[in-house]
């Protein structure tokens, strides 16, 4: 006897078991990795946790009105998020606002003001050849202290000739033997000067050394220029307001003044010669720690092809003069934000800057150095700290309404499906489970931070995930109601129910990876929340929902139809078995032909 095909609607033997084991062992494997990593909490967003928000303004140089477009301005974004990302710090909102203003939201974080004080240094990065320097303020070297009568300040010159010889920093070619100062590099820092224009000249000869006790000035063609030299000699960087003017309208091709803190955390001053190096030839750089030299931490360079050249050819240069005129000056913001010094030309197109750094400064000096050079100048409008307070009362109220809405949803389930609403609250409170274990571990992972838009997409979620439920349920009793029994009833409105919910969880999905794409900013919490939890739903209804329903028809209160089931035919209108008419029997005798 041969076996009956099964027919296109007939169903594959249902092992509910597998699937909630399956189930099971990701919600243990998800919860074990949550602990283990110690994210027990989703990370916060800064409307939820508190953090800084900085409004940027892009100012036109003169004659480069033009410059300010949709292009640069894009680039300038992608650039602070990366010198913010560079920090590690997550999270960190960059975006336009109008066709000329940056605002960036930092959430409150173990680097949130590091990452501060390099977005808000929006300005072009050079490296420029030091002319002069000198400690700057009531200490400097030939001023007066203000604790003095009139003598000269000795302790100043000494820690200027520390910074000079040890705690200066060292520019070496990568790869090659470390670059040692020349003699006159253990002279203080504060006693030389040589014009800006010759020391890019080809064959410098040394400069002479300023007499004991003089303080140093601009010569040279550098000398001739009486603006620079009134403003160098009025220069006090201990004054936030002269660091502020310190520089100001000075284009690249122009020699400047500027100030910048040394290894001690002393102000100096400096006289800089036009840029030799822009930032944009700057390929790489990165922090290394350097255990073979004992060098310790040290900062790795690595130029573009013309880049490399143009370093190689200013280095050579300087390498021929004397301290501190064998430095370079990294100026970032038209502040000097490190000052190595060279003894021979760098080439090969990389370099390591190495002096006295610890970690934390030798990897924001790489980060500058990488992501310093923006197309546009950027002035900081405001600077505005957000508090977790305004949010979290927004995230109560939130919260509250989401509370609310679950409860109605629940008591619905309750009145319309009664013993069915256990199933769905089960699934709710598993669909619920893995959304916050997953968003726990998406904060370490990629920086997802949670704030007040996810938490609506969340609770949109309970809508959708709801309306899978009773997509399933309803098809059940229309089985139902067509007089089958439950156990082939759940297995036959599967493959319906099935097709319906997926259809409805893609349209979902798609409506959030459109929102994810076009929008930027805190919508994109609410798509990517809203795009989570739309899979998630797939995932519980097919791995937990329709397992259990299964395993739950077995039961002898749902298989029944009791009343409180939820799945009784009887309140549900089910129509009786269908059955075959009987033939209607004929007496014997003959057979109309009519009728044959």
């Amino acid at each position: 006897m041969v076996a009956p095909k099964k027919g296109k609607n007939a169903s594959a033997p249902s092992r509910p078991g597998r699937s909630l084991a399956l189930i099971l062992i990701a919600i243990v494997a998800l919860t074990g990795g949550m602990f283990a990593s110690g994210h027990t909490t989703p990370r916060l967003g800064i409307d939820l946790a508190g953090g800084t928000s900085i409004t940027l303004r892009a100012v036109p140089e003169a004659g480069q009105e033009s410059a300010i477009n949709k292009t640069n301005m894009d680039t300038a974004v992608d650039i602070m998020e990366r010198r913010v990302n560079g920090l590690g710090v997550s999270e960190a909102e960059v975006q336009t606002q109008g066709d000329r203003n940056i605002i960036v939201n930092i959430p409150k974080g173990t680097n949130s003001e590091e990452a501060r004080q390099q977005v808000g240094t929006t300005a072009k990065l050079y490296f420029r050849p030091v002319v002069a320097t000198e400690l700057s303020g009531a200490n400097a070297t030939g001023s007066p202290s203000p604790s003095a009568t009139g003598d000269p300040s000795d302790k100043a010159s000494d820690k200027a000739t520390d910074k000079a010889t040890d705690g200066q920093d060292k520019a070496t070619d990568e790869g090659g033997a470390s670059s040692t100062p020349s003699d006159a590099a253990s002279a203080s820092a504060t006693g030389q000067g040589r014009a800006a224009s010759d020391a890019l000249k080809a064959d410098p000869s040394p400069s002479a050394k300023a007499s004991d006790g003089a303080s140093p000035s601009p010569s040279g063609s550098a000398a001739g220029d009486a603006k620079l030299q009134q403003q160098y000699a009025a220069l006090d960087c201990t004054k936030a307001a002269d660091r502020a003017k310190a520089g100001d309208g000075s284009k690249p091709g122009d020699s400047m003044v500027a100030c910048g803190q040394n290894s001690q955390g002393q102000w100096q001053k400096y006289v800089l010669g036009p840029a030799s190096v822009d930032g944009t030839d700057i390929d790489k750089s990165e922090a290394v720690l350097n255990t073979q030299t004992g060098a310790g931490w040290t900062v790795t360079m690595k130029f573009t092809d013309a880049g490399g050249k143009k370093f190689a050819d200013i280095t050579g240069k300087l390498a021929k003069n004397q301290s501190p005129q064998n430095q370079f000056a990294i100026v970032l913001d038209n502040e000097v934000v490190s000052d190595p010094y060279v003894s021979q030309a760098l080439t090969g197109g990389s370099a390591e800057i190495s002096g006295n750094f610890d970690q934390e400064e030798a990897q924001g000096l790489a980060n500058m150095l990488s992501y310093g050079a923006l197309p546009l100048t950027f002035k900081e409008d405001s600077v505005t700290t957000v508090t977790a307070a305004l949010g979290g009362e927004q995230l109560k109220a939130g919260l509250i309404a989401g509370a609310i809405g679950l409860v109605l949803v629940v008591l619905y389930l309750l009145i319309y499906y009664r013993g069915l609403s256990f199933i769905a609250v089960t699934s709710l409170l598993v669909s619920a489970g893995l959304t916050y274990v997953i968003m726990s571990l998406l904060g370490p992972t990629i920086g997802f931070a949670l704030n007040l838009p996810a938490v609506c997409g969340a609770i949109v979620a309970i809508g959708i995930t709801a309306d899978s439920f009773i997509v399933y349920f309803e098809r059940v009793r229309d089985e139902i109601r067509e007089g089958r029994t439950l156990r082939p009833a759940v297995e036959r409105a599967w493959p319906r129910a099935r097709r319906t919910i997926l259809v409805s969880d893609f349209v979902s999905f798609l409506a959030a990876a459109v929102l994810f794409i076009v929008t930027v900013g805190k919508v994109q919490g609410f798509a990517f929340t809203l795009g989570l939890t739309t899979l998630l739903d797939v995932v519980v209804v097919f791995l937990f929902t329709k397992p259990l329903l299964t395993l739950m028809a077995r039961r002898k209160f749902f298989a029944s139809g009791h009343k409180w089931s939820g799945l009784d035919p009887k309140s549900l209108g089910a129509k009786p078995p269908l059955r075959r008419a009987r033939r209607t029997s004929r007496p014997a005798g003959p057979v109309d032909p009519k009728e044959a």
